[in-house]
């Protein structure tokens, strides 16, 4: 199990070692303004104090869905679905398994395209099976963001948070956007002959999600390779700080916070957008770890 405890700590000491403005990743662009990648991969991101969002040219391509549709599947069942259920849904998620979506999904056939029309997943289709459904990085991204918006208790959200280290059929749950420094929780996906392989992430300032036709291995050097470590968005630094073969700085919005101004963890700690059991967890760090660390 990776406890959401885990993860903050992770992103905690990070901070603490290296100084690092902010928790959040800073996306890579070329001169477009495109998330860098190869053309195999798609990833999208958002910083969640601005709206800022980036992505790769193909970010609203509709891709196999994987098992990154069964978030979307979770979301209807927990919203709408019977009470008897919700704990079927919730572990679906944790373990990614395929029986239960498939209960699921023969109980409530029309949940992921409900979700789909609800959020506005433009990218997202379900023609029958929900195994043989499509969505984007785009629509994950989108997503993600609107539930810690509106819903930052959200027992998918959790789910996420509490992933087991391998999935019901065996397979490691380990790859892709979840190893960004930051990430609370993930859900991933993968085809049954490997080929084909997602990731869906959120932290608490951000966002983020990448596909790729390739393995695992080649999904997390794409995802690392197109994001460094840098400051939100900013009226000064642009919305990011590209890498030396990257276009010019963006002007960024002017509004949302600047975490190097302020106590990162002071900030998470009174993030409207977390809620339990991000927020009971924050809450019982040791003190040491939410002394100001900014000056």
């Amino acid at each position: 199990m990776r406890p959401i405890a885990t993860a903050l700590a992770v992103a905690t000491f990070t901070a603490l070692g290296g100084h690092i403005a902010s928790a959040a990743p800073a996306p890579i662009v070329d001169d477009t303004g495109a998330i860098a990648a190869p053309s195999s991969t798609q990833i999208s991101f958002a910083h969640t104090p601005t709206g800022v969002r980036a992505g790769t040219a193909n970010e609203h391509e509709s891709r196999a869905g994987v098992s990154i549709v069964k978030m979307y599947l979770a979301e209807y069942v927990l919203t709408y679905g019977d009470p008897a259920d919700h704990a079927d849904a919730t572990e679906m998620i944790r373990s990614s398994n395929d029986a239960i979506a498939d209960r699921l999904h023969a109980k409530y056939p029309q949940a992921i395209s409900s979700t789909a029309a609800e959020f506005g997943l433009t990218d997202t289709y379900v023609p029958g099976y929900w195994g043989v459904g499509t969505t984007s990085t785009h629509d994950m991204v989108t997503y993600l963001e609107t539930k810690k918006r509106t819903d930052p208790g959200s027992p998918v959200l959790a789910a996420m948070a509490r992933a087991y280290d391998t999935a019901a059929d065996g397979y490691p749950q380990n790859y892709g956007t979840a190893l960004i420094a930051g990430v609370i929780g993930t859900k991933w996906g993968w085809s049954d002959d490997r080929s084909f392989h997602a990731s869906a992430s959120f932290g608490a300032d951000f966002s983020v999600a990448a596909s790729t036709y390739g393995s695992a291995g080649q999904l997390s050097e794409h995802v690392l390779g197109a994001f460094t470590e840098g400051m939100p968005p900013g009226p000064e630094t642009g919305p990011f700080r590209p890498g030396p073969e990257t276009g010019p700085l963006r002007p960024g919005p002017e509004t949302g916070p600047l975490l190097q101004d302020c106590p990162p963890l002071g900030w998470l700690a009174g993030d409207p957008l977390l809620g339990p059991p991000a927020q009971d967890l924050l809450d019982g760090l040791p003190p040491v770890i939410t002394d100001p660390i900014c000056r």
